[in-house]
C-alpha cells in the first residue's frame, strides 16, 4: 500500500481476507466496477490503512487470526468514522454478523460470495459513506456558523423572524424551526440559546446523520452492558444539555419508534438510558429544526401527530434567500470581509456587475450557498474587488431577475412538467440534486424524466409514466 491509496475519495474500498484466493476474486470484482481497491491479507495491516483515512468502504472477513473483523470495526469507528463497514461471514455464523451490525457495521454478506450481492452491498455502502461525509461537513459548517456569525437580514421577512426569536428566547417553550436547507436554522437556534440566559451548554444532534441503531443511545445514553460493546455507562445528548438547550436537527428524519420515546421525555422531563430502569430528571430547553413539511409527514403516517403538536408550540419559518433578495448585498459583503481576513487578502468590494449577478441568482442552497460562493470568489480574486468573472460560471452567466414561469391556461401537463424541469435545472446550473430538492422529487426521477424527454415516443404513443 502507498500514500496514493487515499487519492480516490469515495471510490476506495479496503478488502480484508486471510484467504488469498477469495481476496483476489473480490479485488477483480470491485476493480471491474471502476473502484479503487486496496487488498490486505491480515487485520493489522488493514488497521494501519484505516488510520490513514480516505477509505469509503471496508469489506472485511469476520474470522481472521490476530486482528479480526470485529476489531477492525472498532478501529474504523474510532479512526475512520465516515467509512461504511461490510462484514463477510460463513452461513452458519450469521449471529456473529448480527452482533457486528449492533457494533456499527453497515451490512453483512455470507459466504460463499456471489458477485451481484457483493456489488450491490458495496454500492449501498458507498452511498452511506458519502452521506456520512456530507452530514459531517454540514455539521462542521453549522458549528462554524454558530461560533462566528450573527443573523444578518433587514428584509421584512427576516425582521419578523428576528422579532419572534427575541420574544421567545427567554421562555422555556419548545420552538420548531422550519425552512429549506441552508437558511440558517442552527444559527437561529444558537441565537435563541444565547438570548435565553440559560447557563448550560448548547448541544445539537442531527437526527439524519446517525444510524438508527445508535440514535437512541446518542439521545438518551446507555447503561453498561445494555448492548454488545457498551463497556461503560454513557450520557446522551439530553444529559449533556442539562440546564442548557438541545437542538434536534432534521427532526423529520427521527425514526417512528424513537418519536414515542422522545414525546415521553418532552412530557415528563425525564430520560431513561438504554438498558436502564430508572428515569433521570433533566432540565433541557428543546428546539427542533426540519426542512420537511411535518404536516404532510403526519398525514402519511411518517411522523407522530402528538409529537408534532408538542414540538410545534411556537413555529418559526425561516424564509429562503430568494424571497429576501434585499438581504443578499449585506450578506455578501459580510462574507467578503470575513473570508478576506481569513485568507489574508485585500479584497474590499464587490463590483456592481458581480452584485447584480448575485442578486439575480435563485440560491437553491440559500445562505450557505452564498457564503461558499463568496469564499470562492475571494480566493480567486486577483485584485481588490470581486468581479463577475470570479463567480461560478452558472451565476456569472445567468441573466438575473426572478425565476417565474408564465404558462398559458390549457398548456398540457406534460409540457408544464418539461418547462418546470428545464427552468429549475437552468436555475441550479444543471445541478440535478438541487433541482430535485426544489421540485420535491427524488434525483432518480430527474434522470428518468430527462431520459424520457430525450427518447422519442414510440409508435403506439406510449410514454414513461
Amino acid at each position: 500500500m502507498s500514500a496514493n491509496d487515499a487519492a480516490t475519495p469515495g471510490r476506495t474500498v479496503l478488502v480484508v481476507d486471510d484467504d488469498g484466493a477469495n481476496l483476489r476474486s473480490l479485488e477483480k470484482i470491485l476493480q471491474r466496477e471502476g473502484l479503487h481497491v486496496i487488498a490486505a491479507t491480515d487485520g493489522q495491516d488493514a488497521a494501519r490503512r484505516l488510520r490513514q483515512g480516505g477509505v469509503a468502504v471496508l469489506l472485511t472477513d469476520l474470522m481472521m487470526p490476530g486482528v479480526d473483523g470485529m476489531e477492525l470495526l472498532r478501529v474504523a469507528s474510532t479512526h475512520s468514522a465516515h467509512t461504511a463497514v461490510i462484514v463477510m461471514t460463513a452461513y452458519g455464523t450469521v449471529e456473529t454478523a448480527v452482533a457486528a451490525m449492533k457494533e456499527g457495521a453497515y451490512d453483512f454478506i455470507t459466504k460463499p460470495l456471489r458477485r451481484a450481492e457483493v456489488v450491490r452491498a458495496v454500492a449501498r455502502a458507498r452511498e452511506r459513506a458519502s452521506l456520512r461525509m456530507e452530514n459531517a461537513n454540514l455539521l462542521q459548517e453549522l458549528e462554524r456558523a454558530g461560533r462566528s456569525r450573527e443573523i444578518i437580514g433587514s428584509s421584512p421577512l427576516m425582521r419578523r423572524c428576528l422579532d419572534l426569536v427575541e420574544r421567545v428566547a427567554s421562555a422555556r417553550t419548545t420552538v420548531l424551526l422550519q425552512g429549506e436547507s441552508g437558511t440558517g436554522k442552527e444559527v437561529v437556534a444558537r441565537t435563541i440559546h444565547r438570548l435565553s440566559g440559560r447557563q448550560g451548554p448548547f448541544i445539537a444532534i442531527n437526527c439524519a446523520a446517525i444510524p438508527e441503531n445508535l440514535l437512541e443511545s446518542e439521545l438518551f445514553g446507555h447503561e453498561k452492558g445494555a448492548f454488545t460493546g457498551a463497556a461503560a455507562r454513557r450520557d446522551g445528548r439530553f444529559h449533556l444539555a442539562h440546564t442548557g438547550t438541545l437542538l434536534l436537527d432534521e427532526i423529520g428524519d427521527l425514526p417512528l419508534p424513537l418519536q414515542g420515546k422522545l414525546l415521553r421525555v418532552l412530557q415528563e422531563g425525564e430520560v431513561e438510558r438504554v438498558g436502564g430502569g430508572r428515569p433521570v430528571a433533566v432540565d433541557v430547553r428543546v428546539l427542533a429544526a426540519t426542512n420537511r413539511d411535518l404536516v404532510q409527514e403526519t398525514k402519511h403516517g411518517r411522523f407522530r401527530q402528538d409529537l408534532f403538536y408538542r414540538l410545534n408550540v411556537i413555529p418559526i419559518e425561516l424564509p429562503p434567500l430568494r424571497e429576501r433578495g434585499e438581504d443578499i448585498p449585506r450578506l455578501a459583503n459580510h462574507f467578503l470581509r470575513r473570508y478576506a481576513a481569513m485568507n489574508h487578502k485585500e479584497v474590499a468590494t464587490i463590483t456592481p456587475d458581480a452584485m447584480e449577478a448575485l442578486s439575480g441568482w435563485g440560491w437553491p442552497g440559500n445562505v450557505r450557498e452564498l457564503e461558499n460562493v463568496i469564499e470562492r470568489a475571494v480566493v480567486l480574486a486577483r485584485g481588490a474587488e470581486v468581479s463577475r468573472a470570479d463567480l461560478p460560471t452558472a451565476i456569472a452567466e445567468s441573466e438575473g431577475g426572478s425565476r417565474i414561469l408564465h404558462i398559458p391556461v390549457g398548456t398540457p401537463l406534460e409540457e408544464i412538467e418539461r418547462l418546470a424541469l428545464a427552468e429549475t435545472l437552468k436555475m441550479t446550473g444543471g445541478d440535478k440534486r438541487r433541482a430535485a430538492m426544489l421540485l420535491g422529487i427524488a434525483v432518480r426521477t430527474i434522470y428518468r424524466k430527462l431520459d424520457g424527454l430525450e427518447r422519442p415516443a414510440d409508435a403506439s404513443g406510449g410514454r414513461d409514466e
